[in-house]
């Protein structure tokens, strides 16, 4: 018999509150509605699976695509009416397996087989596999997911992993989603087949900002616009009025940072998801640049051009008086922190030519890390650390990564503009944007550590300047 199942909540951002009406100001004109954040998700936990099985670490970024993962339909007890699918639970069932499929094949690390080619389990069979039904079928890992729909609207997904050599269970869990959030809940088997067999930390259910690019190159429309990881619910959050660049999400995913055009110059705003309002970061006149959070959400850095010169400052988030952590003569833009908050990367000509500087948290201890040639400009630090990622300007623009220490440089790509990268919240994937040659047309592209595993990210217009959020509290 299985344990009971007990369960706990995961805290959410709290329901968008409605949209207030906002004083005519250039600024709230540019907005569009507030974006919701869905609702709570409750996880299920299951008991410990046997301990067992198969562990893999992806750390060491070489190529692994060995494993064969079937991910077949996930089956339902019946097959009850829900609004996350016109068709009910038995349909979504398949679209739910379509998302962990999909989650797992693009990363570059599993061999998956998708729903779509293989036999349905039975509702009983999704914690009694037929063995002998996946073990003709080559399968090493066996994902079994089912759906339910409960009296209250919402829906029961439940995610086991399976090891066909040892016919054991590695790893279950389930969780409770309101139907507009079933994608959430794929994504979260996903992460939980991910972790086990990679030792990874997860990141596919995350959010995605980037700006949305439309009309000719010379006169661009860029809107401010979110998504989730694999470009599903797409929204956008600015009307075009006003430019949009350079977005951020908060650490707590509840503020969007960004640069507008609102007046004609460059000022930082912070958007709040949940009301849909904007605030100005500064109130000061001098064109402002390149915002960023700090790990905590306490600060923000910017640059801000001020006689023909071009420091990073830091503001409190919360607003009030800017310190200046770089006073060289140049131009000083960027700046990305540490996990742990205690250094800053940026970029800086000051030494005659675009190049990654380093400094501590106030200020202190500048100090130049590339020196290869060719110029190095947008630098993010690895949330994990290890790596800074950036743009290399060597006759073409392509991403490359670096240690802390500017040492082990790599190239991941050879394209001919690719350029502003972001990393997954694991530190395991950089998405960036490329340009087209001739046409100008924008548009968002990932790649893994090896540099072998690049593909583009499905987006209903050009895009540019993308930002990875968090994993989704």
């Amino acid at each position: 018999m299985k344990p009971i199942l007990a369960l706990f909540t995961l805290a959410l951002a709290a329901a968008p509150a409605a949209a207030q009406d906002a004083p005519p100001t250039p600024s709230a004109s540019d907005l569009g509605t507030p974006v919701p954040t869905g609702g709570q998700v409750e996880t299920i936990e299951h008991a410990e699976a046997e301990e067992g099985g198969l562990t893999f670490t992806v750390t060491d970024e070489s190529e692994w695509q060995d494993l064969g993962i079937a991910i077949p339909i996930f089956a339902t007890d019946r097959d009850a009416p829900t609004p996350a699918n016109a068709s009910g639970t038995a349909a979504l069932g398949r679209e739910l397996a379509r998302v962990v499929y999909n989650d797992l094949k693009n990363n570059g690390l599993f061999r998956p087989v998708g729903p779509d080619a293989l036999p349905q389990p039975t509702f009983t069979q999704i914690t009694a596999p037929n063995w002998p039904t996946w073990s003709s079928r080559g399968a090493e890992m066996l994902v079994h997911g089912y759906v339910r729909a409960r009296g209250d609207g919402k829906l029961v997904v439940g995610c086991y992993l399976y090891d066909m050599a040892l016919k054991s269970e590695l790893v279950r869990e389930g969780w409770v989603v309101p139907p507009a959030d079933w994608r959430r809940a794929a994504h979260k088997c996903a992460d939980l087949v991910y972790s086990r067999l990679s030792g990874e930390d997860p990141f596919f259910d995350s959010r995605i900002a980037y700006i949305a690019e439309t009309g000719p190159k010379h006169n661009r429309v860029k809107r401010l616009a979110i998504m989730d990881s694999d470009g599903a619910n797409h929204r956008f959050i600015t009307t075009g009025r006003s430019t949009a660049l350079t977005p951020r999400y908060s650490p707590d995913y509840r503020r969007l940072l960004y640069l507008s055009y609102v007046d004609g110059n460059p000022r930082i705003y912070v958007y709040d998801i949940g009301s849909g309002r904007q605030t100005l970061v500064t109130e000061n006149s001098n064109p402002t640049f390149a915002p960023r959070w700090s790990p905590d959400g306490r600060w923000i850095l910017y640059s801000m051009a001020v006689g023909g010169n071009t420091d990073i400052y830091r503001v409190s988030a919360e607003g009030g008086p800017s310190v200046r952590l770089t006073n060289a003569p140049g131009i000083d833009i960027g700046g990305s922190y540490s996990p742990d908050g205690s250094r800053i990367v940026f970029e800086s000509d000051r030494s005659g030519s675009q190049q990654v500087y380093v400094m501590n948290a106030d200020g202190s201890n500048q100090r130049r890390l590339t020196f290869f040639g060719g110029r190095a400009a947008t630098p993010e630090w690895s949330p994990r650390g290890d790596q800074i990622a950036f743009t290399r300007i060597a006759g073409d623009f392509n991403i490359a990564v670096m240690s802390p220490e500017g040492r082990n440089l790599r190239t991941l790509t050879n394209g001919w503009q690719d350029e502003a990268p972001t990393w997954s919240p694991n530190g395991r994937i950089i998405q960036f944007f490329r340009t087209e040659r001739g046409s100008g047309r924008t548009s968002l592209w990932q790649v893994d550590l090896t540099g072998r595993n690049e593909r583009r990210l499905p987006t209903p217009v050009d895009a540019s300047d993308p930002a990875w959020g968090p994993i989704l509290p």
